[in-house]
């Protein structure tokens, strides 16, 4: 016990050299694009809202937006299969937290502390969980060594371990080993991620492969009264040919834009929809789309009730892409032609768009190996590949569309991670509920 709590103040002390390192950058990035700006009671101190109820919660963590998405079907399914649990649901980033408490109000939702002890004991202490659940691979030592010592019960749900990741963890196998011993279950996305946290030291009656939760969460209806919403609000018909880039990143939105401009001399029909990734880049990419000298409409203008004669159309707000991929024939998933790593292509599929992204998609290798092999999707090196795929769809439409089928079928073939991960949580929830009728499996590191 004595060497863990060392190992602990020596990462208090780590966090606060990189903190204070890093706090010049921040305070650019609050002064230019107003990040860090709040939170600071809750992610420093601990200070997040005090639980009042006595019923048992279960405390979901998710970094960003895209997890955020991630966990939604399985919050949905964890209120329908256990009503009388309370929930809380935390973010780290600011574009999260706006997300979480729009979608979940009537949920307590906070900024996650930093993995310092203090803060860490007093969210603990404030929130008193009975059931850890973090998304992805959120392995912060401090928060997975208090929950644990205080007997909570510890989950990582859609697991996934990148190559990358396995290496950097490999190099302090003897942390990551007692790390991982502290976790009660391990729900991943394949059998290759199963196998790497098994080599680092979690126990393979801990690991279960469940498949990806985002393809539970992947909407398929075209009809969906919140994509005809969208349809309507945009001024969109039946003749119309729209082409959404989605999740963008630097210089993307300008790249679609140049094709678009390009293409449509020939193809009237043709209409741009572009999504940024990241919220503080909104701005930037409207400042960077009327030097074009056309005319765009941002989503997030009140004066637009709806939207009539526009060139390119940006949707300048947070958590709605889901819904227009809804829109699309044509479907661009960005962070692919820079160094990102490429965004979530399922959404797009699910509901039968013909989907492209560029050459860099290390976060979604087996997805994209999937896609590529079975002709679902189409992969492009750069600007002129691209606009050439484009251009083909618009000359060719049946293919497009009967490739965009194809990509929707395969989606709806990985359904029901949702339910496997919520199966392997039961025997922890009826271990809280009665401790004293069952025996659920505990490390004692």
């Amino acid at each position: 016990m004595w060497l863990e709590r060392l190992i602990s103040w020596g990462l208090n002390a780590v966090y606060s050299l990189l903190l204070l390192a890093a706090s010049p950058w921040m305070l650019y990035q609050s002064l230019r694009y107003g990040k860090y700006r709040e939170g600071w009671h809750e992610k420093l101190l601990g200070r997040v809202p005090e639980r009042r109820s006595a019923k048992n919660a279960v405390w979901f963590h998710a970094v960003s937006v895209g997890e955020l998405q991630l966990l939604r079907p399985l919050i949905r399914e964890f209120q329908q299969r256990w009503p009388d649990w309370e929930i809380v649901l935390s973010t780290t980033t600011v574009t999260g937290r706006k997300l979480a408490r729009e979608s979940y109000p009537e949920l307590i939702t906070f900024y996650c502390p930093f993995d310092f002890t203090w803060g860490l004991k007093r969210a603990l202490s404030r929130l008193r969980p009975s059931l850890l659940v973090l998304a992805e691979l959120e392995l912060w030592p401090n928060l997975i060594s208090l929950a644990h010592r205080q007997g909570v019960e510890i989950a990582i749900v859609n697991g996934r371990l990148s190559e990358r990741s396995f290496k950097g963890y490999s190099r302090i196998r003897f942390l990551t080993r007692s790390l991982l011993s502290k976790l009660n279950c391990i729900a991943v996305q394949n059998p290759t991620y199963a196998e790497r946290f098994i080599q680092l030291g979690a126990g393979p009656e801990n690991v279960h492969v469940t498949g990806s939760i985002k393809f539970d969460g992947a909407n398929s209806n075209r009809h969906h009264g919140e994509v005809l919403q969208r349809r309507k609000w945009a001024g969109l018909d039946k003749r119309d040919t729209v082409w959404v880039v989605g999740s963008t990143q630097e210089p993307e939105e300008v790249m679609a834009t140049e094709i678009y401009l390009r293409l449509r001399k020939d193809h009237s029909s043709l209409k741009l929809v572009v999504v940024p990734r990241h919220a503080e880049r909104f701005e930037e990419v409207y400042q960077a789309l009327l030097k074009f000298g056309i005319r765009v409409v941002r989503r997030s203008d009140p004066r637009q009730e709806s939207a009539d004669n526009w060139d390119v159309l940006l949707i300048d707000t947070i958590g709605e892409l889901r819904w227009w991929w809804g829109v699309a024939n044509f479907a661009t998933v960005g962070g692919s032609f820079g160094n990102r790593g490429g965004q979530n292509m399922i959404e797009p599929c699910a509901y039968g768009a013909c989907v492209s992204f560029g050459p860099n998609t290390r976060n979604f290798r087996d997805i994209v190996r999937d896609l590529l092999q079975w002709d679902l999707a189409t992969q492009v090196p750069d600007a002129g590949e691209l606009e050439s795929w484009l251009l083909k769809g618009l000359r060719e439409p049946s293919p497009a569309t009967e490739q965009g089928e194809r990509a929707a079928a395969w989606v709806g073939t990985h359904l029901g991670a949702t339910k496997r991960t919520s199966d392997l949580l039961a025997p922890f929830i009826e271990f809280v509920e009665n401790p004293g009728k069952i025996s659920v499996s505990r490390d004692a590191a």
